[in-house]
């Protein structure tokens, strides 16, 4: 339990107490229930951006990604073009991978080409039932069923950039799953 407690006298995942913003990230967002398309397509971009990164840097470079990304509006994300890769590329605010901005887009895309809404076909993959409540940070895994059948269903839909890891850092960050820890104030 003391390795949870932060400074602040808050026990929480340990992960949280490493930085001011992963506490904030870890007490508001991390785990809550997410819809809308607009809002998981955010996160959807945000977790894509994060992979081999540190989620500290995104949490930092959001409200960047948010100007860059016209408020992560799928619609207006779509229709963006080579002009606008060139200038995402020139944008320090944003983490400048070529890949990882041309997903973005391919993504809007594809939102625009489901037969049912984002939010529905993502919630689709969250598991029912009891799960064991993780004691440690290294019991919650890495992927799941779950995770590897979303990887797979966005893949065959034309989402790029989104394999069974970053699907499950997804369904944690958007409240699809509860990873809080044993001991954690926000463990229900």
């Amino acid at each position: 339990m003391s390795e949870l407690l932060g400074s602040d006298g808050v026990a929480r995942c340990s992960w949280g107490n490493s930085a001011p913003d992963y506490a904030v990230y870890h007490d508001t967002e991390w785990g809550v229930p997410l819809h809308g398309e607009q809002a998981l397509y955010e996160r959807l971009c945000l977790e894509s951006f994060q992979s081999g990164l540190s989620w500290i840097v995104i949490l930092r470079k959001r409200e960047g990604f948010r100007r860059a990304f016209a408020d992560f509006d799928p619609v207006k994300v779509a229709e963006f073009g080579e002009d606008d890769i060139g200038r995402l590329l020139e944008d320090a605010s944003i983490v400048r991978n070529r890949a990882k901005i041309v997903a973005a887009i391919t993504n809007a895309r594809a939102i625009a080409e489901l037969d049912r809404p984002l939010d529905e076909l993502l919630w689709s993959f969250a598991p029912t039932g009891k799960r064991a409540r993780p004691r440690t940070m290294a019991d919650v895994p890495a992927t799941t069923p779950e995770s590897k059948a979303m990887a797979k269903e966005l893949k065959k839909r034309g989402f790029s950039f989104l394999g069974p890891t970053t699907c499950y850092a997804l369904m944690q960050a958007t409240g699809m799953v509860d990873d809080h820890v044993t001991g954690c104030f926000r463990a229900a």
